[in-house]
């Protein structure tokens, strides 16, 4: 399985250094009055793509969070319920006559 993950790096590896040599065009990015900046095509991209898997991870976090929250909330109640369960249950009845 090692080698199956070394081959997929080196395949996107390859990925990336192909990509950026063929999109080596310089772009310009205006905002309102800021300074213009000047980057690479390929840069913008990859900037865009990593800020998309942030965004993605950081909301991937805040979710699990969240459901770790619930699942515990609701263990609680679970237990509470077993609790009031077992303390409303009647004792169990022994017969003496088995017992000898």
């Amino acid at each position: 399985m090692k080698i199956f993950y070394f081959i997929l790096v080196i395949v996107f590896a390859f990925f990336i250094v192909t990509f950026s040599n063929l999109n080596e065009q310089v772009v310009t990015i205006k905002y309102y009055y800021m300074k213009d900046i000047d980057v690479p095509a390929y840069m913008l991209i990859f900037a865009a793509l990593l800020l998309g898997v942030v965004i993605t991870w950081f909301l991937g976090v805040v979710e699990r969070f969240r459901l770790s929250r619930a699942n515990s909330r609701l263990n609680k109640t679970i237990r509470d319920l077993r609790k009031e369960i077992r303390t409303n249950e009647p004792p169990p009845i022994i017969d003496e006559s088995k017992k000898l």
